[in-house]
């Protein structure tokens, strides 16, 4: 099972915590608290061309939300997976290639 990598816009708190993501048009409301943790990568498999000036090694933040489509209370919670570019902060939403023991994904056509 491969992951993919989508751009997304996230909306966080004043601390840096995602309350919305914005994904394909459409608004998925943060409903639980978030799990946050982080990563460390190669340089050299992330989107960089080099290593970033003043750094030794990259950290990846990684956020587990629990967001709902919309406003509507009764939609279903989905799993989704945002990392922050550590370069320019812009941030990612993690997309299993195949089913299986990933997080759920909620899919584009719905």
């Amino acid at each position: 099972m491969k992951t993919l990598v989508e751009r997304v816009v996230v909306r966080t708190t004043p601390a840096g915590q995602p309350v919305v993501v914005e994904r394909a048009g459409r608004e998925w409301l943060v409903a639980e608290e978030p799990l946050r943790w982080f990563e460390r990568i190669n340089w050299w498999e992330g989107q960089a061309a080099r290593m970033p000036k003043g750094h030794g090694r990259v950290d990846v933040e990684v956020w587990r939300v629990q967001a709902r489509l919309g406003r509507n209370s009764r939609s279903d919670l989905a799993t989704l997976e945002l990392e922050r570019d550590p370069t320019v902060g812009s941030w990612r939403l993690r997309v299993e290639s195949a089913s299986g023991g990933g997080p759920m994904i909620p899919a584009r056509s719905r």
